[in-house]
């Protein structure tokens, strides 16, 4: 599948698509083999807990608020207009400990399985699932860490 030409308007996801995952508002704005990018809504207090995508390269532009992203003990914040890179194979962890909400573009080349991770995923609440259908589609969460919230 190739890019179609356009413009996904700033509401809408790809065939109406929003997913609610990790308790985060996920809208999905492009996907081919070669990349999936979506729009995320981080509210106060929420993360993405630490995880690794072997077989693809991440990254996140800040449109606004602030995040702290976690590279094993290092921790890097990031603002409005900031971008976050976080390499193939590289263990992250994403986290709004701002107080405020966070809006970011995220995006993922190849795309990989990640997409039917999100289709998946929306709504679940249960960690033990959550961390069982990422193993199937290729993302591995890390053990739980103290810093976690």
């Amino acid at each position: 599948m190739t890019m179609d030409h356009g413009v996904t308007q700033a509401s809408n996801g790809i065939e109406g698509q929003h997913w609610n995952v990790v308790g985060q508002t996920y809208t999905p704005k492009l996907h081919t083999p070669d990349a999936f990018v979506w729009h995320g809504v981080v509210p106060a207090d929420s993360f993405v807990p630490p995880h690794i995508h072997p077989h693809q390269d991440e990254w996140i532009y800040v449109l606004s608020g602030a995040l702290e992203v976690e590279f094993g003990p290092e921790v890097c914040a990031a603002g409005s207009g900031d971008t976050v890179k976080m390499p193939r194979g590289v263990a992250h962890g994403i986290f709004n400990r701002s107080g405020a909400e966070a809006t970011c573009l995220f995006g993922v080349a190849p795309s990989g399985k990640l997409f039917d991770l999100f289709v998946a995923l929306d709504g679940v609440a249960d960690p033990a699932e959550l961390v069982r259908l990422s193993a199937l589609h290729e993302v591995d969460f890390l053990p739980p860490t103290d810093r976690a919230g």
